[in-house]
């Protein structure tokens, strides 16, 4: 059997060295599958959880004609999502969301080892004792009808990529986690070293700057040096850094500081891909 070529283009650009841009909307919102975007960030954290708004935003991003054209089963934008907090157990809705199709999740407000471990053992399925890559122990259900389909592979095949990259690097699911909090910066050295599967790490300063006691002032010197501790903390173990905030204004100094994974707002979407990746060319 022929080797699958790669399924994820937020993984693709990473692992080419690149930087990623991902597109970002509500949960029921239509992609836009000729969006120059590498992804696209469905929002549930701070906008409503609807399982069926994903799902038929999803099916909105399936374009037959591109499909057959481009010769791959591939998406041509990458599909993730943010979902509510872990904090008094959201494990489950990682199931839901994972089994609609999408390639990753990005998980808010992390603090702890334990919340990074149950996050990424959330999504993975467990294998059996004396694997490789058993840990963190998989706790997924089984029932990916719905993800099989939505990827264009058989079920074994599914089985062999549902799982984390770059822990598995056959992986094509994306396991993100959002730094928010003094408490998050204080442990995220030892969350980067006991919890392998984590693919990218999101500084989240809008919460940052609210427990600091400066709400959204992103300048204030003390929001700025635990922002930058946060990415210094990530070259250091070599996982790349996200940046939630971007604009046409800062894409170009946050490509220069190291960050690798940027949102980028819908309504300005060409001119900042534009700006963003020539800086990254540099």
């Amino acid at each position: 059997m022929a080797e699958l070529p790669r399924l994820n283009g937020i993984i693709k650009a990473l692992e080419q060295g690149q930087v990623a841009f991902l597109g970002s909307g509500p949960a029921d919102a239509q992609a836009g599958t000729s969006a120059p975007y590498d992804g696209v960030l469905y929002e549930m954290e701070h906008g409503p959880y609807d399982i069926r708004a994903l799902q038929d935003g999803l099916q909105s991003m399936l374009d037959r004609r591109q499909i057959a054209q481009g010769g791959t089963v591939a998406p041509r934008v990458t599909p993730i999502v943010r979902i509510p907090p872990n904090q008094g157990g959201s494990n489950w809705i990682a199931k839901q969301v994972l089994d609609t199709g999408l390639y990753g999740i990005i998980w808010p407000h992390i603090d702890t080892v334990q919340e990074a471990y149950d996050a990424v053992a959330a999504m993975r399925y467990p294998k059996r004792e004396g694997h490789p890559l058993r840990e963190p122990f998989g706790r997924r259900g089984d029932a990916p009808g719905r993800a099989v389909t939505y990827w264009g592979l058989t079920q074994e095949e599914y089985y062999a990529r549902a799982d984390l990259w770059p822990l598995d690097p056959r992986g094509e699911i994306l396991c993100c986690m959002m730094i928010e909090s003094p408490e998050g910066i204080r442990n995220l050295p030892k969350i980067l070293e006991e919890v392998p599967g984590i693919g990218v790490i999101f500084i989240g300063e809008g919460d940052l700057s609210q427990e600091l006691g400066f709400p959204r002032q992103y300048e204030h010197p003390e929001v700025l040096s635990l922002v930058r501790e946060v990415l210094d903390i990530c070259k250091a173990h070599n996982v790349p850094s996200g940046w939630f905030h971007t604009t046409l204004d800062n894409v170009e100094k946050k490509v220069a500081d190291g960050y690798r994974v940027f949102i980028a707002p819908s309504s300005r979407s060409y001119a900042l891909l534009q700006k963003g990746r020539a800086a990254a060319c540099r």
